[in-house]
Order: C-alpha cells, then structure tokens, then sequence
C-alpha cells in the first residue's frame, strides 16, 4: 500500500508524520493553512468547515461541507480537500488574487466582522453554492420563505456554523445573492469528473493504527482479527471522544466507502438504506419517500454533521439520545447486523439491551437498515430542544399511527431521552390502538405516554419537563393531524 495522501488545494501532501488520530484541522494547520479554525472541537460552531470532494447524488461529484475537527486526517486518504484559502485559487474565474464569489459577497455585505468563523462559512457557503440542483429551486420575486433564498440558496447549509458578531443578517444576504457558478469555474467543471477513487489504507505510527479495506468481506475478516477496533465512518461521534475525553485507539477501521455499505434499495417490501450512506446522502437519495425520515433530517444536528453522519453510527453508539433510533423504532426497523460468518436481521426494538449496549457481538458490524413496507400514514417527529438546530435533544419523540374510519387501527411510537436506552412507548400504543382519534383518547393516552419511561434530571432538563414533554408531543400531533385524517 501507498503511503497514504492528501490533495489538499490540487497539491498532495503526506500524511505522515502526523499520528493516527490527528484530525484534519491539526493537519492542515500544521501545513500553514491556517483559515480552518478550531472554535468548540466537537462539531458545534462550523470554523473549521472545509470542502471535499465526494460521490455526487446529481452529478458525479459533490461538494460537500465538513467539520475538519472531528475527522481524522487518515480518514481522507487518496481524497481531494478545499480550503478557504484555495477557494479563492481553484474557483475564482480571474486574475491572482480574485476572490471567490461567496468570498465577495461575504466582503462586500459586510458578513465578517472578527472573521473567526468567517473562512467555516465560506466553506459551507460554497458547498451550498456548488449544489448542482440549487439553481433549479429559485424562489420567485416577493417569496417570503425566509430560508430560502431567490437563488435556491437554503440556509439550512448554514445550520452548523456559529457567528457571535454580525447578527446573521448580512450572512443572510450573502447567501442569498450570490450567483451560479461560472463555466469557467474549476470547481464547478469538477463536478463532471468522477470522485477520487476509494483507496485501501494502512497507516500505522507509534503503535496505532488507521486502517481502510476496499470491500466488505475484507473488513469483516479484519474485524474478527481485531475485534477490540473502533469501527468509523464520519467520525462525528469518535472525533468528540478524541478531543474532548482525549480517548486514543490501538486500532480504528474505517468503513465509509465500502460499497455494500453504500446502497439503498427501495422494493416492494422493505426500504434498505445502507449503514455507511451519510444522512445527507440518504434525505436526498429517498426525496421524501419515507415521510418519517423527511421530518427527521432538517432537524438531526447540522448540514455539517449530516455530511458525515450514518444511521449505522447513530445506532451503533448506542446513545439513549440519539435521533434516529425513535423515528426507526416507530418505523418498525430492523438492522442487518454482519460478520466474518454471515448475517442476521434483529429487530430494532430488540436491538438494544442497556445504555449504549446492544445484541451486537465482537467483529459485528451494521451493514444495513430495513424499514418495511408499507408506511403508517400518521407521522410526526417531535424533538424538544434549546435550541431549533444543531442541537442534542433533551427528549424525542416519533409517531406512526394508522387511522381508518376514525379509528386507530395501529399505533408504533419511539422514544429518545427518557430511559437508559432508545425505547417503544407499548403502553401508549395499547391504550390508542382499537380506540376511536378523538380528543378524549388523545387526552387519556397522554397521561399513559407522560408515565412512559424512567426520564432523569440533567443539565438539559428535569425528569418532569421530560414527563411533561411526552404528553404534549401526542396533544400536539393530534392538533396538527385532525384535519388531515377526518378528510
């Protein structure tokens, strides 16, 4: 194997001597490039956004935006990195020196004030500006979507960067004036080549190791050898623990470009949505095929987080606060667990057995998430928050209700934040299914929903707010879905 490389601004540059665990931030900051910012070092505020060049959804190549702080440098092994600074090199359409457009428009609106998270947002921005659909979805003169912009710019690109000076607004305009790239672009006429090919890697320095094979089976013999390893993807979850709790790993493995961890198959039966596809991948790839999960990307975390995190992830932690696992528990979801030896489907429900535990064995990993078929017509995902985006949930709640002649034929609803682990609300499903949708049902089973659960006291809320929450999430689907299902 090579040694592993970086294009980083079209030059490449070694790894080496940088350590296993050193985050792409550290990397390119070592090298002078010093726009990529470290502000809170677990994927919070976006200063350390930079660009990579990854398998396209509309074209065969997308730009997509990335907090360099969580992701290992090894991680991007044969892979292309864009950088504040080279934005202004690689897609400026002009002489030395000219600024890129969202760089301009940042300038001349006056959207950088200390200009410590400014280089993030360019990023960002210009991953927003490079989205090959943007332009087709231009809000007509006198919208007043105030997150869309009358180019297609949707801020929702912007979730998952922090700003403590300019109050957003020229941020805003910003976003909202620049333009579609030009043909001259090298950027954007990057987006018609193909995407860095995937490359096996095996880093090792000081006694750890990154390593990367090109197939399933291959990783899966890796992992029975080494079943003590940590098993990424993203990274928006190990990043935390290696910057903040300073945790080091003899051994981590790699598993984002695995193609049999990258498919999605819609049948006639199940929706399988492959463990490694980023959420963002996933969201654009179903286009709201399965409403559930359209209800749930906008608010998981960030644009930025998105970009890296799986479904495989987000379950294989096993944290009872995770977003995904109640909107798959009322999905009815299973996981394809696999290993050296085969396969086998567990149920979600049955998935996890105590707090960030599960039926997983050594050398197992998730290859895959079956929702079946077909989809609950009633559904609905509450996440009760400080904060609307980019935030961890205090509790979460889904629904997925069928209600036919007035009736609920079927109730499934999952729970996040309110027990050691993801859980079903049974009781409140009881109490609903066979029972006509009326106020008074509604009224009564919220009593049995806010009794679901142990919820604790934390510094996110207390155990009654918690309580309290659970009740009202059923109130509020029941105001927001009466009319729909009466009709």
């Amino acid at each position: 194997m090579t040694t592993p490389r970086i294009t980083v601004n079209g030059t490449e540059a070694p790894i080496s001597p940088a350590a296993p665990h050193t985050t792409v931030l550290d990397f390119l900051r070592e090298r002078g490039l010093t726009g990529t910012k470290e502000g809170c070092a677990e994927g919070e505020c976006g200063a350390c956004a930079v660009l990579v060049a990854r398998p396209g959804t509309g074209e065969p190549t997308d730009w997509v935006a990335v907090n360099a702080c969580l992701l290992p440098a090894a991680a991007l092994d044969g892979q292309e990195v864009v950088t504040s600074e080279g934005l202004a090199t690689a897609g400026a359409a002009g002489p030395p020196g000219t600024l890129h457009p969202v760089q301009e428009e940042m300038a001349v609106r006056g959207g950088s004030q200390c200009g410590y998270c400014t280089p993030g947002f360019v990023c960002s921005m210009a991953a927003e500006y490079y989205r090959p659909d943007r332009c087709a979805h231009a809000e007509p003169a006198g919208n007043t979507d105030p997150e869309h912009g009358p180019n297609g710019f949707d801020l929702h690109a912007l979730s998952g960067n922090l700003c403590r000076c300019t109050g957003y607004r020229p941020i805003r305009d910003a976003a909202f004036a620049v333009g579609a790239p030009a043909d001259e672009d090298p950027l954007a006429r990057r987006r018609a080549q193909s995407p860095p090919a995937p490359v096996a890697t095996e880093y090792v320095r000081d006694g750890s190791a990154f390593l990367r094979r090109n197939t399933l089976g291959e990783t899966l013999r890796l992992l029975r050898e080494r079943p003590d390893a940590v098993v990424v993807a993203g990274s928006t979850d190990w990043g935390v623990e290696v910057n903040i709790r300073a945790r080091r790993a003899d051994c981590v493995i790699a598993v984002d470009r695995l193609p049999e961890l990258r498919e999605l198959r819609v049948g006639s039966d199940a929706v399988e949505i492959g463990a490694a596809l980023t959420l963002t991948e996933i969201e654009r790839r179903l286009d709201g095929r399965v409403p559930l999960l359209a209800e749930l990307f906008p608010q998981f975390a960030s644009r930025l987080i998105r970009n890296g995190a799986t479904l495989g992830g987000n379950l294989g932690t096993g944290s009872p606060i995770g977003d995904s696992p109640p909107v798959l528990l009322a999905l009815e979801a299973s996981v394809v667990l696999a290993d050296a030896d085969g396969e086998r489907q567990v149920p979600l429900a049955e998935y996890f057995t105590g707090y960030r535990q599960s039926v997983r064995r050594p050398g197992e990993l998730i290859r895959a998430v079956r929702v079946p078929l077909p989809l609950s017509p009633v559904v609905a995902f509450h996440k009760i928050a400080k904060r609307r985006f980019d935030d961890i949930s205090s509790v979460a709640v889904a629904f997925a209700l069928d209600v036919e002649d007035g009736i609920v034929r079927k109730a499934r609803i999952g729970l996040g934040g309110v027990a050691a682990t993801p859980i079903r609300a049974l009781t409140t499903e009881e109490a609903l299914e066979g029972s006509p949708w009326t106020a008074e049902t509604v009224e009564a089973a919220a009593r049995v929903l806010r009794a679901e659960g142990t919820p604790m006291n934390d510094q996110r809320a207390s155990s009654a707010y918690r309580s309290a929450m659970l009740g009202q999430s059923l109130l509020k689907l029941y105001a927001q879905t009466t009319e729909a299902v009466s009709s």
